[in-house]
């Protein structure tokens, strides 16, 4: 069901400006820049049994993200991690819900502040700082075994995705499309080259080795870069980033998505066309069983 008011949000805690409160409780003003421009920026820490999941890498893209808009960050690494902590352990003690405890999706948004309307950016301004949790929901043991569908689509959006930026217009509509379809994301390409899915990073896997696009200002390094770059170093599997086209995505043995919600997940379908034999394939298997060992060793 979808909230249509204040007062039809849950109950759950969150943190506003220096304040633990409710999300159906927590107000800012009409004049914050993240509300008139989207002028801020956001991470999404998963957590596992309470502990952060590469906690650390989060908060070096947050600390990139909030230089390229020139907003200094309002609280160390170790002032993070603890805020993060206590909503984890509150959201644990306020909700009935039928799921780990624990298992959580830590939402973390920095705006320039609250200012008369005005373009530039304006220095001197006080951050808004909010941070919510949420459970966790992780892809159905049916998506693991039979892989999911996705479509195609043009990247229609701006060439600063590096940054990520609460300004996600552009992801909302490139969601859309998959929705429309009845797909699970929306794979996008730049002319004739792989870029990244609407809220997921794509990697095609060719002959044993796992590629994707490279690092540039034009894709969001997803948090799972570095994993799976990681992973497969351990797997012996070859691993490259580079510019990838239409033809060799659609010539993939394997085709899988990475996200904090979906950790790795196997495409199988894609414009109505099978990837591969249709069937999630040995290297995604090889790669999620290295994700829950990841899980396992490196939550803090």
């Amino acid at each position: 069901m979808t909230s249509s008011s204040p007062s039809s949000l849950p109950d759950t805690p969150c943190y506003l400006n220096g304040e633990f409160t409710s999300l159906k409780d927590a107000k800012i003003s009409v004049l914050d820049r993240g509300f008139i421009f989207g002028d801020g920026v956001y991470e999404v820490v998963p957590a596992y049994a309470g502990k952060l999941f590469r906690f650390e890498q989060h908060m070096a893209r947050l600390s990139r993200s909030l230089a390229e808009l020139r907003i200094a960050n309002p609280m160390t690494h170790a002032e993070w991690r603890e805020l993060a902590r206590k909503l984890i352990a509150s959201y644990d003690q306020s909700t009935t819900a039928n799921t780990e405890k624990g298992n959580q999706l830590i939402y973390i948004q920095v705006t320039r502040g609250v200012a008369m309307r005005d373009h530039t950016m304006l220095p001197g301004l006080t951050p808004t700082v909010f941070v919510m949790t949420n459970a966790l929901k992780l892809p159905s043991a049916q998506q693991r075994e039979q892989g999911v569908a996705c479509v195609t689509a043009d990247d229609f959006r701006w060439e600063k995705a590096h940054i990520k930026s609460v300004s996600l217009l552009g992801a909302v509509f490139s969601r859309q499309i998959s929705v429309d379809a009845g797909a699970v994301e929306t794979v996008m390409f730049r002319g004739d080259y792989l870029s990244e899915a609407a809220s997921s990073n794509v990697w095609v896997v060719k002959n044993g080795k796992v590629m994707g696009p490279p690092k540039d200002q034009l894709v969001l390094e997803g948090i799972r870069y570095g994993l799976m770059e990681e992973m497969c170093r351990a797997l012996g599997l070859g691993f490259e980033l580079r510019r990838i086209t239409r033809a060799e995505v659609l010539a993939a043995d394997e085709l899988l998505l990475s996200s904090a919600t979906k950790e790795v997940l196997p495409v199988t379908l894609l414009d109505g066309q099978p990837v591969g034999n249709g069937k999630p394939g040995p290297i995604y298997a090889s790669l999620y069983a290295a994700y829950q060992q990841a899980k396992r060793e490196q939550s803090t």
